[in-house]
């Protein structure tokens, strides 16, 4: 018989007709294995003491491609950059002027680069362009020029002919599923689309999910859409639904995004994907659309050269990340990249990222946001991070702490992510799920880690070697003082 330890308090709450008081069960210890933890969201976090998660701002690194060939223009839009190797391919929507979505007069264009920083437009000589194919066109199928969307799959029972795949296509005709072999020579999967229940009128884009085992597709709907003869019609709020599938061709039925206990807005992207050294966290690049606020005079518009109809509705990116099912998580509502000084980038739709964060270098990864929408003078910018630097824990100068979560690792070594000041630093103390420090492991045995490194080997004063606490739940504490901690992992 189990005895409770106040059995007086236990016969008045019975009295009173109310269930007994309980401890609550122990939550289960999250198991990181071997993966590389980034810390973009409160996951693995338990407990902030005068510590804060902070999103780091890209930083501008230039031009990466202008966009003046006669099939380009100032409504190009709807890039994405893959890393294939050693070759690096960026695709994008090619169209000189406005017009209906999926109509004539769009191409879909490719440029390659070695390094992710100089582009060149490759003469591929397959679609012709004012007489001449001359040109880097892909495809000139409307209306799967409007918006297609690539990327490489890594299931590893993918066919080799299939390396490449890609979805396109408008309300009217659904999304059509096409492959190529190389990035370069593409064809229809079927001809049939092979899913219709969405608006489709963005960027909409699909991967391989190795932490999912299926393939997810991220799409254009409306808060206030209904399913009306399979198209969900745009009323409300411009967001994100998601669905699955195990063959590209047959998918769930879907499920909008929820993005927690945060204000409805006008997400005019989504450009979802798997974070390449992590591929268990989805990042989210989108551009936040304002269409109703206007910064721009008609005088600034009319200088820049804004097409009309576009000199409203500012917009600017903001990052977003996913562990997986159809929940984003909004930890940082700020701007991500800002439209700034430049008075282009307060015209209409100028803040669209390209889907694909990309390395770049040991320690700098690079994305890339289109510049100057619906103005002659568009073109394409480079931003950089560091390696795994989206967001960090961050402590000031007067000092802080985190604690995780309790947790199982494999491995013999924690690595670290992270950056201090000259006078900052970072110690990490393991104590066990209960929360006491262990022996070898504590806070007065820790080394202190001073400098600036995408892996650092974490130490105490016996070494580094953490194997005898493999799959023992355990948490790290980390006690900093003007420090940045980005990401940790257990190798």
């Amino acid at each position: 018989m189990t005895r409770t330890p106040f059995p007086l308090l236990s016969l008045c709450i019975a009295s009173l007709g109310l269930a007994p008081l309980l401890p609550a069960p122990a939550a289960e210890p999250i198991a990181i294995g071997s993966r590389l933890e980034l810390f973009v969201d409160g996951h693995l976090i338990e407990k902030l003491d005068r510590c804060a998660l902070k999103l780091h701002e890209p930083v501008l690194a230039g031009t990466a491609l202008t966009l003046d060939a006669p099939w380009e223009g100032s409504f190009c839009g709807y890039f994405t950059v893959l890393k294939d190797g050693g070759t690096y391919r960026m695709y994008y929507r090619g169209r000189p002027d406005t017009g209906k979505d999926g109509t004539r007069g769009e191409v879909t264009c490719m440029a390659e680069s070695k390094d992710g920083i100089s582009w060149t437009k490759p003469k591929l000589g397959l679609c012709d362009s004012g007489g001449s194919k001359d040109n880097n066109i892909i495809l000139d199928e409307s209306p799967f020029t409007h918006n297609f969307a690539p990327f490489i799959d890594t299931n590893p029972a993918c066919p080799p002919d299939q390396k490449y795949k890609a979805v396109a296509g408008t309300a009217k005709s659904g999304l059509v599923a096409w492959v190529s072999p190389d990035g370069i020579h593409w064809k229809k999967l079927r001809e049939e689309a092979v899913f219709r229940k969405g608006a489709f009128d963005s960027q909409n884009v699909a991967f391989w999910s190795e932490a999912e085992q299926c393939y997810l597709l991220y799409f254009r709907v409306f808060t206030g859409g209904t399913v009306d003869e399979k198209v969900w019609q745009p009323k409300g709020f411009r967001t994100v639904a998601r669905t699955t599938s195990k063959d590209f061709i047959n998918w769930t039925e879907p499920q909008r995004m929820s993005f927690g206990d945060t204000p409805p807005e006008h997400l005019y992207t989504n450009n979802t994907h798997a974070y390449f050294r992590a591929p268990h966290l989805y990042i989210s690049t989108p551009m936040r659309f304002m269409p109703s606020r206007k910064v721009l005079t008609d005088e600034q518009a009319d200088a820049l050269g804004v097409k009309k109809g576009y000199s409203g509705g500012c917009a600017e990116a903001v990052f977003i990340s996913s562990r997986g099912g159809n929940t984003y998580d909004r930890t940082f509502m700020e701007a991500w990249i800002r439209p700034g000084t430049d008075l282009g980038n307060w015209a209409s739709r100028a803040g669209l990222t390209a889907c694909g964060v990309v390395s770049t270098g040991p320690a700098e990864m690079s994305l890339y946001k289109q510049a100057h929408y619906a103005q002659p003078s568009t073109h394409l910018l480079r931003y950089t991070l560091r390696t795994d630097g989206f967001a960090s824990v961050n402590a000031p100068y007067r000092g802080g702490e985190f604690t995780t979560k309790p947790l199982t690792f494999t491995g013999s070594k924690l690595t670290m992510n992270f950056a201090t000041g000259a006078t900052g630093g970072v110690q990490v103390e393991i104590q066990n799920a209960a929360g006491k420090p262990i022996a070898g492991y504590t806070l007065e045995d820790a080394v202190e880690q001073i400098g600036d490194e995408i892996e650092r080997p974490v130490s105490w004063k016996s070494g580094s070697d953490i194997s005898k606490l493999t799959g023992e739940p355990v948490k790290l504490r980390f006690v900093m003082k003007d420090a940045d901690v980005f990401a940790v992992q257990v190798k």
